[in-house]
């Protein structure tokens, strides 16, 4: 564990702290299918007047040994939480068959659904943005916005992991979850105030908004495709279908780029284009807002036509805001001739004092503290694959 730590904490390590980290760490070897093996956790752990977290960072298929054997050990109290990871399911009966047999041992208010994306500063900052300036606040709808864009592209190929990847692709394991989520941020309406309910039951009317995609749609709606071979920072990578373990027939896409459609008075004819890849040039994250252009051009000397505003909300790397206007250029003479100037935000230089904590630490606390305003309800998922 020390070793892990030292590979992967960014900053200096604080050894007094690593000290007694460890100290508090137990390791408990059990075969998960068999529940009277639980009974080993019991003496690691003081169950009394205590929150004790479960982590689920295995297949579903394994979750219900998991909760079975909880139980048999008396481990599941009021007090217990248990946090699954993505995916719940490939498709939408499978994820109510997941999340039943979880209901069957754990309440609602007891999991958590996971997806990091939501424990990001810039996801999170979304609802600021949008809802602590009115600047954008009364500039957020079909009115001013001609499209939007939300990108997920990754650099790295399926590295090693065809067996899973193979069986789920892009689609599943990307756009059902982070991409849905970012979106439901980017277009709900309002909350009421910033409890989980209230922003679960925003986000939700957003994923029962959605148009439809069918088989009459689809080949206009949807692009689907394969990294092939190339170079990846310089140097050589296979393409997918040669990546070892592969089956060259496979037809399972690595890149989706979709349009979609919400079908509510706020977002009436503002398409949004939602793309995911693998292998992909750059690593990089981030929600354009396209704004509309001007009705009227007053400034043909600088433009015969004047390029919309643009706001890109960077998710990573760079963490950050950034908007492109039109100024004035500095300099006399006739006329007043315009260039594009970008208003920037990096979270790293804005806040280059503040530790900024990753996501993951930020969820976890959440769960530790029984928040689950940054967590999917069971609806959210089931939606989402309804529409995929």
């Amino acid at each position: 564990m020390r070793k892990k730590l030292e590979k992967f904490v960014e900053e200096p390590l604080d050894q007094e702290a690593v000290e007694q980290l460890l100290a508090r760490m137990h390791y408990v070897l059990i075969n998960l299918d068999r529940p009277e093996q639980y009974n080993r956790l019991c003496q690691v752990t003081n169950q009394q007047c205590r929150v004790m977290v479960n982590y689920f960072s295995v297949a579903p298929s394994l979750f219900g040994n998991i909760c079975t054997g909880l139980d048999h050990a008396g481990l599941i109290t009021p007090e217990t939480r248990v946090v699954l990871e993505k995916p719940i399911g490939r498709n939408l009966a499978s994820s109510r068959q997941i999340n039943d047999l979880v209901a069957k041992f754990f309440h609602e208010n007891q999991i958590y659904r996971i997806d990091h994306y939501l424990g990001k500063e810039t996801v999170m900052n979304l609802l600021a943005l949008r809802f602590a300036n009115s600047i954008f606040t009364t500039n957020w709808d079909h009115n001013t916005i001609d499209h939007v864009q939300i990108t997920v592209a990754e650099q790295v190929g399926i590295e090693g992991r065809w067996g899973y990847f193979d069986k789920s692709g892009q689609l599943r394991d990307m756009v059902q979850n982070h991409l849905m989520q970012i979106l439901t941020l980017v277009a709900m309406e309002p909350p009421v105030n910033l409890h989980a309910d209230s922003l679960r039951n925003e986000k939700l009317k957003v994923l029962k908004a959605l148009r439809p995609i069918t088989t009459k749609n689809v080949e206009c709606k949807v692009v689907r495709g394969q990294y092939g071979p190339g170079f990846i920072r310089g140097k050589p990578v296979p393409g997918y279908l040669e990546e070892a373990g592969g089956n060259p027939t496979s037809s399972t896409e690595t890149f989706v780029a979709i349009r979609l459609d919400i079908d509510n008075w706020r977002w009436a004819g503002v398409p949004f284009y939602l793309r995911t890849g693998k292998a992909m040039a750059t690593k990089r994250s981030e929600v354009v807002i396209n704004y509309k252009q001007l009705p009227h051009n007053i400034f043909t000397d600088s433009y015969r036509s004047l390029p919309a505003n643009k706001m890109v909300i960077r998710l990573q790397p760079d963490e950050g805001v950034e908007i492109e206007m039109l100024n004035k250029a500095p300099g006399i003479g006739d006329g007043i001739h315009l260039q594009r100037t970008m208003l920037d935000l990096s979270f790293s230089e804005a806040f280059k004092k503040e530790r900024v904590a990753d996501a993951y630490e930020r969820l976890i606390l959440d769960v530790m503290q029984g928040s689950q305003a940054l967590f999917i309800h069971r609806d959210e998922v089931e939606h989402s694959w309804r529409w995929i």
